[in-house]
């Protein structure tokens, strides 16, 4: 057995030392020794990362973020050469977004077989290698791209990858390993675990001048769409908001777990009927407050309170604070709600004053269920395709995945786009990393929730998707993950047979358009899909599509069984809108 130690086996290092337990990869021929470095491990009993083949490189990079959204740890993720990171780039950039802490990696050649050492192979010359590296193509959406030029310099730079994708904003960094330092026989390193990143403090005289304000506000709101991101955010959040009295919005675009929707000053996801009556605002974790950006507050203060308030990876973002709070969330949200603490008030008096928005928020969606309700148990129009109406309210959907989801204690992954308001709303959360929602374009869902079931184990995932999102996922690819790996998904297709988004778009701009008038809606139709949920059929996965509201019950439970008797099930429920 070889015993040549080479940059397989300084990558491996790296990797372990950073903290990194799974190994996310969709690869190719160039890993060859990272391969030869995990066997070696394997075969000696010496700790490694777990190392994951997937087929698809949406699959590897979106498991890698679904898996970081839970964890919140740096993740692994090997692509190949410029093709790979091409098709994983999507999955990449909404690690971006969803600010995970991720090192990706693929290679090129450096020699192109004209070089010492061993034959890299002819396909690096006639159709692997891209002008400028592929480093060159991975800076866009990522945090930093370099390459790893020697050997002697890999330990440190995948090392020095981690710790920058680490920090604030997290997301990932790119590493292009050549395939020649990968060969290359190179020194042990000294080895050194990477240690947690510090946490940065506010300073005092910036938290009282924000106490001063808080304690004296009238009417202050909070609008975050991150803070359950952060280790303690979601609790530190709902202590702030309920001890002083500040009614919490979680407007559509947030994307995951934040306050209780039963929190008494969950005010739900619509701005306008408070930012104007609002003397003081608190933007926590809150990267897009408004659209258009121009829309500002008639009267209130703002305050900023985010670690990295201004973005770098966002064109254009418009904050219009008054006072920013750059400390760690969690630290800061609590140093926050001690000093206002003691400057003194009626807050609980403060925090009674939103009770009407509240209950009129809780009324609007019991209400909204309530109808659904009836009219599936009459069989009217949303209630049963058999009677001849033309689906399922989304609305009941909701309501019925609420009861599942509490029932099972699941976290819910997202990726609807006309039905992710009823998805926040009607299915709802109560606990921090209870819901995620896929950022960074559609096609990703199954992969990320396919890596936050692998984090969570035992717990449920249920992942939401539209058809036309569904269409766009590398379906099988990760059906074969799913099976393979274990990771069972329940997974409900909110089916309308269209591309509502598309048509809505095409209305808002021409309402009385040839479009309009032909009832030619181009870019919009799905009618002639197959029946998505008989993708599982190959694989010995519960499958089940349903048009009738009394058979829901019926077939979710079904569904749901299959899951905790470990296999995936895909739920393909015709939608009424």
């Amino acid at each position: 057995m070889t015993k040549t130690y080479d940059g397989g086996e300084l990558l491996i290092d790296a990797l372990t030392d950073l903290g990194v337990d799974v190994v996310f990869s969709s690869p190719g021929s160039e890993w060859a020794p990272a391969w030869e470095a995990f066997a070696r491990r394997q075969a000696e009993g010496e700790a490694a990362p777990r190392y994951l083949d997937l087929t698809h490189e949406t699959v590897a990079a979106g498991m890698a973020t679904g898996y970081g959204l839970v964890t919140r740890r740096v993740q692994a993720v090997l692509l190949h050469a410029a093709p790979g990171l091409l098709q994983g780039s999507m999955a990449v950039h909404g690690a971006l977004l969803a600010g995970v802490p991720m090192v990706v990696a693929s290679s090129e050649s450096l020699t192109y077989g004209d070089g010492p050492g061993q034959d890299p192979g002819g396909q690096w010359y006639r159709n692997l290698s891209i002008v400028g590296g592929t480093h060159q193509i991975a800076q866009p959406f990522t945090k930093w791209s370099q390459m790893a030029g020697s050997v002697s310099t890999l330990y440190d730079l995948v090392k020095r990858a981690g710790e920058l994708s680490e920090r604030q904003p997290a997301g990932p960094a790119y590493l292009n390993v050549p395939l020649e330092v990968l060969l290359e026989a190179g020194e042990r390193p000294v080895r050194k675990a990477v240690v947690p990143r510090g946490r940065r403090q506010s300073d005092p005289a910036d938290i009282a001048a924000v106490a001063d304000l808080l304690a004296a506000a009238e009417r202050p709101i909070i609008i975050t769409e991150t803070a359950g991101r952060e280790p303690g955010g979601f609790e530190a959040l709902r202590a702030l908001a309920e001890d002083l009295g500040i009614g919490v919005i979680e407007p559509t675009s947030a994307v995951c777990a934040n306050l209780p929707k039963d929190s008494p000053v969950h005010l739900g996801g619509e701005l306008e009927p408070y930012i104007d009556d609002a003397d003081l605002i608190l933007l926590v974790n809150c990267r897009a407050p408004y659209y258009p950006p121009s829309r500002k507050p008639a009267k209130a203060k703002t305050v900023v309170i985010d670690e990295v308030p201004q973005r770098p990876h966002i064109v254009y973002q418009v904050l219009n604070a008054d006072h920013y709070l750059e400390g760690a969330l969690p630290e800061t949200l609590e140093q926050l709600r001690e000093a206002t603490l003691e400057r003194g008030g009626d807050f609980a008096a403060r925090g009674a004053q939103f009770a009407s928005g509240r209950d009129a928020w809780r009324s609007a969606t019991d209400a909204a269920e309530q109808r659904a309700l009836a009219a599936a148990g009459s069989g009217g129009a949303g209630g049963s395709g058999a009677s001849g109406a033309s689906g399922i309210d989304p609305v009941l959907l909701g309501v019925k995945l609420r009861g599942l989801v509490e029932a099972e204690r699941a976290v819910v992954v997202d990726e609807t786009i006309t039905h992710s308001r009823v998805v926040q709303r009607h299915v709802g959360w109560q606990r921090p990393d209870s819901y995620f929602y896929v950022q960074g374009g559609l096609g990703q869902g199954i992969a990320v929730a396919l890596g936050v079931k692998l984090a969570v184990a035992d717990g449920f995932v249920v992942l939401t998707i539209g058809d036309g999102a569904f269409l766009y996922n590398p379906v099988v690819q990760s059906l074969l993950a799913s099976k393979d790996l274990g990771l069972p998904l329940l997974i409900v297709i909110f089916n309308n047979r269209k591309y509502l988004s598309m048509k809505m778009n095409h209305l808002r701009f021409y309402p009385e358009g040839s479009a309009v008038a032909t009832s030619n809606h181009l870019g919009v139709d799905l009618s002639t899909q197959p029946e998505l949920s008989a993708f599982a059929a190959p694989f010995g996965m519960f499958h089940a599509a349903v048009d009738d509201a009394s058979e829901l019950d019926r077939v979710l439970a079904e569904a749901a069984a299959a899951v905790k008797a470990g296999t995936t099930a895909i739920v393909n429920v015709a939608v009424s809108r």
